[in-house]
């Protein structure tokens, strides 16, 4: 949708109707407890928007550190106008977190700035798997719902530019 705002020139936005897209969504095996819940609210907010079930494909990794190479390989294939990617790191005892965290983050967007394809964010980096829990579907709402509609936004945007 194209707008005037006040003080600026042409303001161009993405809008959440799903007009024949196709979504890719990775999601993280390692704390599935979790993931499989933002999974459901990621793929239910895209079914209320207009999105069919055979415009999405589920494609499980291991862990959220290998995301961005499935992402990757899905973005030079085309085969979806955005990807969201879905995980959850709970820190540890060590520094581990923090290099599964960084990583994860640097090679998502890598992935979106290198094709031009959205990548979208939807990791959970949680202290405490209270934290996560509460991310994926009750108290603070659900991250894959949040993911989603930034999907559906992002796939219309890009087709707008």
């Amino acid at each position: 949708m194209a707008s005037k705002r006040k003080g600026h020139g042409r303001s161009i936005e993405g809008d959440y109707v799903a007009d024949g897209f196709r979504f890719a969504i990775i999601v993280s095996r390692f704390n599935e407890y979790i993931t499989s819940k933002m999974l459901e609210g990621c793929e239910n907010t895209l079914n209320r928007h207009g999105v069919k079930p055979d415009q999405i494909d589920v494609v499980w990794v291991p862990g959220s550190f290998e995301i961005p190479t499935a992402a990757r390989k899905i973005a030079q294939k085309k085969a979806a106008d955005a990807i969201i990617c879905i995980g959850c790191i709970i820190r540890g005892d060590t520094a581990h977190y923090d290099h599964v965290c960084r990583e994860t983050a640097k090679g998502i967007s890598e992935v979106g700035r290198r094709t031009g394809i959205p990548c979208i964010f939807g990791i959970l980096t949680t202290e405490t798997i209270e934290q996560a829990i509460e991310r994926a579907g009750t108290k603070m709402g659900n991250a894959g719902r949040s993911a989603a509609m930034a999907a559906l936004e992002m796939a219309s945007l890009m087709k707008k530019l």
